[in-house]
């Protein structure tokens, strides 16, 4: 029997909503929530080791793209005539800001999901789609394949490819389940799953090509 047990703790000035191990270093994560900054800690010395700061108010998600070295935050900044701020990628090195012109809808994108074998990335919108964007500089938003028909309605629902990135996996506000494929972003299958909000869908690593049979999904309330 598998004994879990705590390798490290460290002490926060803000409530943590996000986290993301970094691919080349997994001592060495990342945190974001209710702060305009988000913080790489070290699990070793348990002492933050960079901060990056965004006029935020809050950090949705985090993302590390291929190898490590940039990442993207996803935040709660809207503004006026675009959604400036609402995605940004950063270089994980020197803490600078790659860009904060990636997206450009009034929507706040409340989960991200790296594509496992291409260089692209999604993030799901309250825009009720979710939107697929380069991970390579300049990271465009590819304006001619999205994937809807799922409703995010201001819940945090997630979003996951499956291990060889054929599929694409939603929850939603509804409570049920939504896959697309990933090349024509058509829609494959609707499944009911929960009467309140289905914020979680991670996909089986055993058939790597098909929707899980019995989904281990997660149910939340709605945020405020």
């Amino acid at each position: 029997m598998l004994v879990s047990q705590e390798v490290a703790g460290v002490k926060n000035q803000f409530k943590v909503t996000c986290l993301a191990v970094q691919p080349s270093d997994p001592h060495v994560f990342l945190s974001g929530g209710f702060s305009p900054e988000v913080k790489a800690w070290d699990t070793r010395t348990c002492k933050v080791v960079r901060v990056y700061q965004a006029a935020v108010q809050q950090t949705l998600d985090i993302l590390f793209l291929a190898g490590g070295r940039e990442f993207v935050t996803s935040s709660d900044s809207v503004s006026r005539d675009s959604a400036e701020r609402t995605l940004i990628a950063w270089d994980f090195q020197t803490s600078a800001k790659v860009s904060n012109q990636i997206f450009h809808e009034r929507y706040t994108c409340p989960s991200l999901a790296l594509h496992p074998h291409h260089d692209s990335f999604v993030a799901q919108t309250n825009g009720n789609y979710i939107a697929l964007f380069s991970a390579q500089r300049p990271y465009k938003m590819n304006k001619r394949r999205r994937y809807e028909g799922h409703k995010v309605e201001g819940y945090a629902v997630g979003c996951e490819f499956s291990a060889d990135g054929t599929v694409l996996a939603s929850g939603s506000s509804g409570g049920s389940l939504h896959f697309y494929e990933q090349q024509s972003s058509r829609a494959l299958l609707t499944l009911p799953a929960h009467q309140h909000a289905c914020v979680g869908v991670p996909c089986t690593p055993s058939c790597p090509s098909l929707p899980p049979r019995s989904p281990h999904t997660r149910e939340e309330g709605r945020l405020g």
